[in-house]
Order: structure tokens, then C-alpha cells, then sequence
């Protein structure tokens, strides 16, 4: 699976799965970027077969629907969708 790591601030293991066509996940994607947290990403949509399907399973055992953006921090706290001012509380 090709995950993607951007540098920044140590804020603890932060992964984002997102779709390379959505809007939120690209302002997600910024906003972590504006806020200097490194981070973790991968375009779920650009996975193939099993590669997909395993970061389904993951996306799912955090959010059931599946739904993107999906944001994790250590394997613990999840962010799901666009939630800018919990976005920033969260890396405060």
C-alpha cells in the first residue's frame, strides 16, 4: 500500500485516508499542512484489490460508514469529514 508521509511537527501517529477527488480531503490535507503537523495519507481510491480493501477494513474500524475524509490519531481519536475547528483543537 502506498502511504505518502508528509514532514512536520510530531503530534503523535496521525493517518488520513481520503480519495484524490474529494474537496474535503484536499482541504484536510491543507489544513494539516497550514497547522505543521506531520502526517500520514493515502488515496484510498487509487489502491487496487486487496490493498483496498485492507484500508477499508481499517477505515471501517473506526467509521463504520466508510466515509472520507477519515482522519486517526493514535489509533485512538477519529475525525471523520472536514471538521476544521476540531481539526485544530485536536493539534492545539
Amino acid at each position: 500500500m502506498v502511504i505518502l508521509h508528509v514532514n512536520g511537527k510530531d503530534k503523535g501517529k496521525v493517518m488520513l485516508y481520503a480519495l484524490s477527488t474529494c474537496q474535503w480531503c484536499a482541504k484536510t490535507k491543507l489544513l494539516l499542512g497550514e497547522l505543521g503537523v506531520a502526517f500520514d495519507y493515502v488515496f484510498v481510491d487509487l489502491l487496487e484489490g486487496t490493498e483496498q480493501d485492507e484500508a477499508m477494513d481499517a477505515i471501517e474500524r473506526v467509521n463504520p460508514m466508510g466515509s472520507f475524509p477519515t482522519l486517526v490519531i493514535d489509533g485512538k481519536r477519529c475525525i471523520i469529514g472536514f471538521r476544521e475547528q476540531e481539526i485544530r483543537e485536536a493539534f492545539s
